[in-house]
């Protein structure tokens, strides 16, 4: 196996008793792998036989998988915890018996300029190209810092691409990818969050850069952006509620509407997206509970947490963005002492409870809470037939879980599918929201590929198809209603682009698509390490189909 990142600098201390979890952790949607197959036969729904991993080259061939599962590991004063973090998501609608897709008589690219911009769906905003065969657009080269630092943050709009980069921010054109703008920071990003509102989107960068003395800064600035006119707005602090001149120590951050809230061990604090304006700042009440994190998108929740290890309880809020107050609360069964939230509107709990979490997800229950903070359903993700994956601390950072159309859909875990080379693929499956049941639905990744849900296009499903050695990755979109798929790009797979879309593994990377756009980009920044090959390293990598 191939060695694994070193810690990221940016994480606070470790609290005692953070499980030491694998996680994973898209706009404000957000979005499994396994089970033996006898040749000849449909693949029945059983437990999964052998652990995940990337579809496999034929011996002595490349897999173009040069970097394994990035870990994001959490530095504490006395214990470190890996925190492995996924994303993704897909659709499917046929297959040619290749394991690659084709369109829809009524949602395909035509071979005619007029009827080449059909929607993907009746749900759905995503024109079909006319031809789905991308090609590249830019692939920006990896910076190189003496020790790893974070560059997590991505977006796209209709005009440009955004990515986080070493201690900046740029925006590339959509038309030909060059530099559109770039903002410079006084420090490293630290943390970003996925959603925008307005064109605007919020970061968390450190202190100050580091230096030989202080190596590592911690996460205590707030900063909002422009993703058109490439601005900095505003940045802020928050001070601590036991007094004194030090900034507090943030995670994560997330944004709803007009709040950006940012949140960690220290207790949560909130701004005004137009101007910066202090919300609330962090505090401790009379129980020793505060604002561990923060969701965000269609509206604002936390996980609030009391008392102290081991009998420590989260409570899971709905929160009135403008002041902090809860308009409901459900409290998590004692023993819970991390989760994670995958949809604020529904609201929906991640949890490993009791560690029942199998094949390293970090998840083995959802729990579905009503507007009163009632409990709706619990779906059971514990079998193992399933692959959602959340991190260990942070609360808006699970993946590969998609909830759209009263559904929750979560992609099977890996299994040998019935290609000769043994290559292994799995399908997306659902769970209904009411009763906490899986549905009937179904997409198949197809021979070789393995399916990831990306985001909800309306009602129809965003995926993308993690290719095998020799193709290239597809983007498709699922019909909510149908489980169809219609294919919106289909990557080269020659070898040099092939391996440059797939250098970087879904555990360590930010996937965007939009309008016939693509764009896969890392997490980390450092300098290269001797992998045995000389492929490029890139910061992303992008494709664009007409």
């Amino acid at each position: 196996m191939p060695q694994q990142p070193p810690a990221a600098p940016h994480q606070p201390p470790q609290a005692p008793g953070a499980p030491a979890q694998p996680a994973y952790g898209y706009p404000q949607t957000g979005p499994g792998y396994g089970y033996p197959q006898q040749p000849g036969t449909p693949a029945p729904f059983g437990p999964p036989t052998t652990p995940m991993h990337a579809p496999q080259a034929p011996a002595g061939g490349a897999t173009g998988r040069g970097e394994v599962r990035t870990q994001l590991m959490i530095v504490g004063a006395a214990l470190l915890a890996i925190v492995l973090i996924v994303g993704g998501g897909f659709w499917y609608v046929s297959d040619d018996g290749s394991g690659g897709s084709q369109t829809t008589a009524d949602g395909g690219p035509s071979g005619s300029p007029g009827g080449d911009k059909q929607k993907a769906g009746a749900g759905g905003t995503e024109k079909v190209p006319s031809n789905p065969k991308s090609k590249t657009l830019v692939n920006v080269p990896l910076p190189a810092p003496e020790e790893q630092v974070t560059v997590k943050g991505s977006w796209l709009t209709d005009s440009t691409y955004v990515k986080s980069d070493v201690a900046k921010v740029v925006g590339y054109n959509l038309a030909d990818g060059s530099k559109k703008w770039e903002i410079p920071l006084t420090a490293q990003v630290c943390a970003a969050t996925k959603h925008v509102s307005e064109n605007k989107t919020a970061i968390l960068f450190e202190e100050a850069l580091p230096t030989p003395e202080k190596k590592y800064q911690p996460c205590t600035k707030v900063g909002v952006i422009d993703l058109e006119s490439g601005k900095l707005l505003w940045s802020a602090a928050a001070k601590s509620s036991t007094g004194g001149d030090k900034n507090v120590t943030f995670a994560e951050v997330t944004l709803s509407g007009q709040t950006v809230a940012a949140g960690g061990l220290s207790g949560g604090a909130a701004w005004n997206l137009a101007d910066g304006k202090p919300l609330w700042q962090p505090k401790v009440d009379n129980e020793g509970c505060y604002d561990l994190g923060y969701a965000g998108g269609e509206a604002l929740a936390v996980l609030r947490k009391c008392g102290r290890s081991p009998n420590q309880t989260l409570q899971a809020q709905a929160l009135d963005p403008v002041t902090g107050a809860p308009k409901s609360s459900y409290k998590l069964s004692p023993g819970i002492e991390w989760a994670g939230i995958i949809s604020t509107k529904p609201l929906i709990v991640a949890a490993d409870v009791g560690k029942t979490a199998k094949n390293a997800t970090g998840v083995s229950d959802l729990f579905v809470v009503d507007d009163a903070g009632q409990l709706k359903s619990r779906i059971s993700l514990a079998s193992g037939n399933f692959n959602p994956e959340c991190p260990a601390t942070e609360v808006e950072q699970c993946t590969n879980m998609v909830v759209g159309n009263g559904k929750v859909y979560v992609p099977s875990y890996e299994h040998q599918g019935q290609d000769s080379s043994g290559a292994r693929t799995n399908e997306l499956l659902s769970f209904d929201l009411e009763t906490g049941k899986q549905t009937n639905d179904r997409a198949d990744a197809g021979e070789r590929y393995q399916i990831m849900p990306l985001r909800m296009d309306g009602s129809n499903i965003i995926a993308y198809k993690i290719p095998p050695y020799d193709r290239g990755g597809q983007v498709v979109s699922i019909d909510g209603t149908t489980m169809k798929e219609t294919l919106l790009m289909e990557n080269p797979g020659d070898k040099a682009s092939q391996r440059a879309e797939t250098r970087t593994t879904p555990t360590a990377a930010e996937y965007r698509y939009h309008n016939g756009k693509l764009f896969i980009a890392r997490w980390y920044a450092r300098k290269p390490h001797s992998s045995g090959t000389d492929d490029p390293e890139y910061l992303f990598v992008s494709f664009t189909a007409s």
